[in-house]
């Protein structure tokens, strides 16, 4: 065959036959591009013609690298094998991988509903957070996240507006108060996925939101408001549910926690009542001293539950026919009783301050976290037999003075009050 010299480069159908048929180059070499695959090539020279393939990776406009592959040496490989090879160096090419290189294995998204499963076994389960916290973190995914849950969570974080348009939606249907809490899950959520998903943008979608202005609901009794609740108070038909309510009164307790105290928890030589699962978390357990208003509620409600019961008597305080076996549901018709839950603990708070009490002080009765370093060096159950006991005692004695003052013109506080017990003896 005879070598040609400065020979241009050529674009061709390859084949085994056309490649013979091409002159080796007399000096240097020269390209032959095959004209069905681009990307395949036959670089001649002077005493070899080599199959080549090359690509380049493109990304936003930009290349980002080239690669020149050999495949083999005419007559030792046939066209139809370079091709077939030149055609799988040209996929890795297009997947952004480099010939040659493991390819990076695909990326698996976590969508917000693994997040939160994740989430819900690995953090709240394991914390010990109440089931009533973890069924509200749920009900927002389930429902208030719904159209996003078994979407990649990443795509969140791609487009921030698309939460900051849902937290309006949600306040406009469900209220400002509700589109914070759903965001407030979401945000734990992302912040969690991120310890295990690298992928992730670091970049907390949530931080998208405007959040809505709360203001702190001002629904407590004050001191002239005690009479008209005493009244609506003797007047509920479930004496058991009248006492359950004056005792989350006189103790500023945490309905859920209230409604779960068993006879057992009460330690009467010690006057103190002991409250094993506060907010669902072991852990905070913690005592309260108890006045005498306190204990001849109690006794009142243990009778009550015992005739409820019967046998041996109760287990709970708060009976009720239930599967529980105690009260559940805590609710009332605000027209039958204008408080009840919450506003009966904000009115502890704002009933101690009438009775002298120092936020200090109703703090550690209710089991509040203190604010401050000194307060890390307050041993609360060296106060509970002398200080926190004085204190209990001023804020039972304001709440039962306006209920025994009532009772002189209402027979119904009058009936209910005069079947007070005496304090069982230990």
């Amino acid at each position: 065959m005879v070598a040609v010299v400065g020979m241009a480069d050529q674009k061709l159908v390859l084949s085994d036959r056309t490649i013979l048929k091409l002159p080796f180059a007399a000096s240097g070499q020269y390209k032959v591009r095959d004209a069905e695959l681009p990307g395949l090539m036959l670089l001649v020279g002077r005493r070899t013609k080599t199959f080549m393939a090359q690509g380049e990776f493109w990304q936003n406009g930009e290349r980002q690298f080239s690669s020149r592959m050999k495949l083999g040496e005419a007559g030792e490989t046939t066209t139809q094998k370079a091709r077939a090879k030149a055609k799988e160096m040209l996929g890795q090419i297009a997947r952004g991988v480099r010939p040659g290189e493991p390819e990076k294995p695909k990326r698996q998204d976590v969508t917000l509903r693994a997040a939160w499963e994740r989430y819900r076994d690995a953090h709240m389960v394991r914390k010990g957070r109440s089931v009533r916290t973890i069924a509200s973190y749920s009900d927002h995914v389930d429902r208030l996240f719904v159209k996003w849950a078994d979407k990649p969570l990443r795509h969140l974080a791609e487009q921030p507006s698309r939460v900051a348009e849902l937290h309006d939606e949600i306040s406009a249907r469900n209220g400002p108060f509700i589109a914070n809490g759903s965001m407030r899950t979401l945000r734990a959520i992302y912040n969690h996925a991120l310890k295990t998903h690298m992928e992730l943008p670091a970049r907390n979608p949530v931080m998208a939101v405007d959040w809505n202005r709360e203001r702190r609901r001002d629904t407590a009794l004050g001191v002239e408001d005690l009479p008209v609740w005493f009244a609506q108070l003797a007047r509920l038909e479930n004496p058991i549910r009248r006492e359950f309510h004056l005792f989350t009164l006189l103790s500023g307790g945490r309905s859920t926690a209230t409604k779960m105290i068993r006879v057992d928890h009460i330690d009467w030589r010690h006057r103190s009542l002991h409250i094993p699962n506060a907010k669902g978390a072991p852990e905070r357990a913690f005592d309260i001293p108890l006045s005498r208003e306190m204990i001849l509620c109690l006794v009142r409600a243990i009778r009550l539950s015992r005739k409820l019961a019967g046998g041996d008597g109760p287990i709970w305080v708060f009976s009720a026919v239930s599967e529980a076996g105690h009260l559940v549901e805590q609710k009332e018709d605000r027209s039958v009783l204008s408080k009840w839950g919450n506003d009966l603990r904000q009115s502890f708070r704002t009933l101690g301050q009438a009775a002298g009490v120092s936020e200090f002080d109703a703090r550690l009765l209710m089991n509040h976290a203190i604010q401050g370093v000194n307060a890390g060096y307050i041993t609360r159950h060296k106060l509970l037999d002398t200080h926190l006991r004085k204190q209990q005692n001023a804020i039972s004695d304001l709440i039962m003075a306006a209920a025994r003052t009532t009772a002189k013109t209402d027979d119904g506080i009058a009936r209910w009050l005069s079947h007070r017990e005496v304090e069982p003896r230990s």
